[in-house]
């Protein structure tokens, strides 16, 4: 009787140490897997963080790239538009320059030759402001002397500073030769150039 008590106590004692350690392999393989689960998601999440940085990375160099592109466009856009000012203004004061009293005078008598050479140029006027006609008229008056008889006249108009206009033929035809349409036609004609220019130096 008493080795079968002792048998007994032997086997309950066996069958809670293999429950206890089939209990803590359990616990331990559970662990384990755990922990090689936080190890996969840290790992997973630390790709993410680092292709979220290198795109952003990637974004804020293009960004900066672009920026720099555009910054250097408007910056010749207006080195550009800062030769075309300064080209404007220098063509502005040599028309300026050519249509003083006298200069303007002689290209009213030179334009007029012109006109009055062609036969079918009928009934010539000269329009000019009325200061630089005031100023002028006496003298054009003279030059134009023999061309008077031809049709030939003067006659004011304050729409615009300088130079002068031509119609002929009662206005059928109509030229100008303002400061202003001069210093437009000129800057077209050299605007090409200049950009022709800027381009081959940069």
């Amino acid at each position: 009787m008493e080795i079968q008590l002792q048998a007994l106590i032997d086997q309950i004692k066996k069958d809670g140490v293999d429950a206890a350690v089939t209990e803590a392999e359990a616990v331990l393989n559970a662990a384990k897997a755990e922990a090689e689960k936080i190890i996969s998601d840290a790992k997973a999440d630390a790709e993410k963080i680092l292709i979220n940085a290198k795109n952003e990375n990637d974004r804020m160099v293009k960004s900066s790239e672009d920026a720099i592109r555009q910054a250097g466009r408007n910056l010749l856009i207006s080195f550009r538009e800062s030769v075309a000012k300064e080209a404007n203004a220098i063509i502005a004061g040599n028309v300026t320059a050519a249509y003083s009293a006298e200069g303007l005078t002689q290209l009213v008598m030179k334009a007029v030759e012109g006109w009055t050479a062609k036969p079918d140029a009928e009934d010539i006027t000269v329009i000019m402001n009325s200061e630089d006609l005031k100023s002028m008229e006496e003298t054009l008056l003279a030059g134009l002397k023999e061309k008077m008889a031809n049709g030939v006249t003067l006659k004011a108009n304050d729409n615009f500073d300088g130079g002068f206009r031509i119609a002929v033929n009662e206005g059928g035809a109509y030229y100008d030769y303002s400061a202003e349409a001069v210093v437009d036609m000129l800057a077209n004609y050299l605007s090409p150039k200049v950009t022709a220019l800027l381009k081959e130096a940069e």
